[in-house]
């Protein structure tokens, strides 16, 4: 581990501007990812300005029903949060299945959020990675990819975003109150991750300083959510796939849905063509497979990770029939 400078932060606006006047300074929260990362040598900050203390940890209702999270809240008092549990399960079940008990005592709202888009190579100080150094390639493409992106992939990075607790995010339409050198903003998770492109550095479209404060939900969806997360083992692994979903019925038709897989893409991939294809119409076992396949169209996939078209498939008509009651009945491959 390099040396490195610390500060603990006494206000927002203070460690904002101390982080942006440093382009090798960073934040430092429950330090879950980062602490990782500096022992790896990967991660090499001049500066730790620790915001700890003073990133609220409340649970607030919003005047519209919707609910405003700090975004220090710890991952495992968030998933325990009983408005959570009562009005957002689709947002405790993806917390609890994502890593250990310990590590979600430490976890941070935003934290979690902005942890890096990563695989093994990344985490190797001593392998080539564009993510952390610029052109020196990308040895997933031709190596161990099994657990890599299949959508929105580029010839310089397929590593595929981890966290559970996005995925739910986007599902819900959330939204994170961002802090920076010239104001606060607000910014929909959906439009916080990048895909990579060739700049695949960058996960997120927040400026260096900026720093997310809250996040906050809108009223609840209804109908019914589900999470998802199909992995290796049952607990310490990243989603091969998962699917966080919500869909509200009407006279047997599907009359509004959400759906997001994780662990197919560089950010939290919003089903936007499944949702077109099932929106107004009866989920029949037809129209199920129909829309997942018309999502998995655009797929790309690895030497190893060909297996995910199928797990996506089905993983995401399994999740579908059960929230709409069981209307279409499984077929023998399913």
């Amino acid at each position: 581990m390099k040396p490195f400078a610390y500060r603990r932060a006494t206000d927002a606006r203070s460690a904002v501007a101390t982080v942006a006047a440093d382009p090798d300074a960073a934040f430092l929260a429950g330090g879950t990812n980062l602490v990782d990362h500096l022992k790896l040598g990967v991660a090499c900050p001049s500066l730790l300005v620790d915001v700890s203390d003073l990133a609220a940890d409340l649970v607030e209702h919003l005047p519209d029903g919707g609910l405003r999270i700090g975004a220090g809240t710890r991952n495992s008092d968030l998933a325990a949060h009983p408005v959570v549990r009562a009005h957002y399960p689709l947002l405790s079940e993806a917390l609890l299945s994502g890593a250990s008990g310990q590590l979600r005592n430490a976890a941070t709202t935003a934290g979690n959020l902005l942890q890096r888009t990563r695989c093994g190579y990344f985490r190797d100080a001593t392998a080539p990675c564009n993510k952390r150094e610029p052109g020196s390639g990308c040895p997933a493409v031709a190596g161990h990819n099994r657990h890599h992106a299949i959508l929105g992939a580029s010839p310089d990075c397929v590593a595929t975003h981890p966290s559970d607790l996005a995925a739910a995010m986007v599902a819900l339409d959330a939204t994170a109150v961002v802090l920076g050198p010239d104001g606060e903003r607000r910014v929909p998770i959906g439009g916080l991750y990048r895909l990579p492109g060739d700049d695949p550095t960058r996960d997120t479209v927040l400026a260096h300083g900026e720093l997310i404060t809250a996040v906050e939900l809108p009223a609840p969806f209804g109908g019914r959510a589900r999470y998802r997360k199909v992995r290796d083992r049952a607990s310490f692994a990243f989603a091969l796939v998962s699917v966080a979903a919500a869909v509200r019925m009407h006279d047997g038709v599907v009359e509004d849905l959400r759906l997001v897989f994780g662990g197919l893409a560089h950010r939290p991939w919003r089903a936007a063509h499944a949702e077109d294809a099932l929106r107004g119409s009866a989920p029949t076992e037809v129209a199920l497979r129909a829309a997942a396949d018309a999502e998995l169209l655009d797929a790309r996939t690895l030497s190893g990770n060909g297996f995910k078209v199928p797990l996506a498939r089905n993983t995401l008509v399994s999740v579908l029939r059960e929230l709409t009651d069981g209307a279409a009945e499984p077929e023998d491959d399913a």
